[in-house]
């Protein structure tokens, strides 16, 4: 494709996509796994490695102010990625885009296979030669709890994948397909650019409830209809205890977090971080709060389709987490990666 006046596009800083989606954040964070013999320490405020520079480049990437990133001035998208440099590649890890505002959560991965931190923001545009909308900054939110948290499936400190961006309030006026570009500053203080495209729907065709909207009033697994036998109703390893509780019985009585995961059949490797981080909640708010944990596939099997939870919900891929508060609306409504401080907002929204 070329955009007349405008060179071809892709540009170099947006030609570098070779893997689309959560696919590739799941192959970079399997690929990472290493012993633990060859594991760093980590720095406790953080649940980081310290000794290997992640630390400080995620807290770096963490505080990202609009002032660090152009602004289009007029600029279509193509021509603002060919004044960055290529290297790294966008990785999306969220999937469901509406029109309205959107929570954009994506990692940027270096030529080397490993995650890139730095200050980062996003660009949008119908397409690479019209004009550019942005920067929208995407703050680095960490995705590991803190040990006695951390499931077996969960990033280990070996895993460099420990933190995912997120751009809030992302405006799309139309459905359609959209290019994206994140531009990333380096070390050297440099931008770096990587692109992919989404595509966004109409949100009046969603199916899947809406802040501020009832929550549907859903059956929800529990221990006790599972008779005992949590390894019919958690993936996770070891279970959490996240099932005390049927969603019917509470949604409109107490607050509630109800997170859809499935902490060992996850396609994309951010579920067990995320059961992880609602468990770790629920230490903290459990009191003000029920959690749940649901799991996705019947019987455990993705063969057998989705659990009619998620069906009722109207859900297609996972995670998903609803928070939902006491008087049975929704009060955040979050999909695929979510860090600590993401979900801790969440959280707080339904008290």
């Amino acid at each position: 494709m070329s955009v007349p006046g405008r060179g071809d596009y892709p540009s170099p800083a947006m030609a570098r996509v070779r893997l689309t989606g959560l696919l590739l954040l799941a192959a970079v964070a399997l690929a990472a796994c290493g012993s633990a013999a060859n594991r760093p320490t980590r720095d406790p405020s953080l649940n980081l490695p310290s000794d290997n520079g992640i630390r400080t480049s995620v807290r770096k990437a963490s505080a990202p102010a609009k002032t660090e990133f152009p602004s289009p001035a007029g600029k279509t998208l193509q021509e603002l990625s060919q004044s960055m440099s290529a290297g790294p590649t966008l990785a999306m890890a969220s999937s469901q885009f509406d029109t309205g505002h959107n929570r954009i959560a994506f990692g940027v991965i270096g030529q080397d296979g490993r995650p890139v931190y730095g200050p980062t923001a996003l660009y949008v545009a119908a397409n690479p030669g019209a004009p550019a909308k942005g920067p929208y900054v995407a703050p680095a939110d960490v995705l590991l709890t803190e040990a006695r948290y951390r499931s077996k499936q969960a990033a280990t400190a070996a895993d460099p994948f420990v933190a995912v961006y997120g751009a809030l309030g992302v405006p799309f006026a139309k459905s359609g397909r959209y290019a994206v570009l994140a531009a990333t500053r380096q070390s050297n203080g440099k931008l770096a650019g990587s692109g992919t495209t989404i595509t966004v729907s109409q949100a009046s065709q969603d199916p899947i409830p809406r802040v501020g909207q009832k929550a549907p009033k859903v059956h929800t697994d529990t221990l006790a209809g599972a008779g005992g036998d949590v390894r019919k109703i958690d993936t996770r390893d070891p279970p959490d205890d996240m099932h005390k509780v049927d969603f019917a019985d509470v949604v409109g009585k107490k607050p509630v977090a109800l997170l859809f995961a499935t902490p060992q059949l996850c396609q994309s490797r951010v579920c067990g971080p995320v059961t992880d981080i609602a468990y770790q909640m629920e230490a903290k708010y459990g009191s003000q709060m029920d959690f749940i944990h649901q799991e996705v596939y019947v019987d455990n099997t993705p063969a057998k389709g989705l659990r009619k939870p998620l069906q009722e919900f109207g859900l297609r891929t996972e995670p998903w987490l609803f928070v939902v508060n006491k008087q049975g609306r929704i009060t955040a409504r979050l999909e695929g990666s979510i860090g600590v401080r993401q979900f801790e907002a969440a959280v707080k929204s339904g008290l």
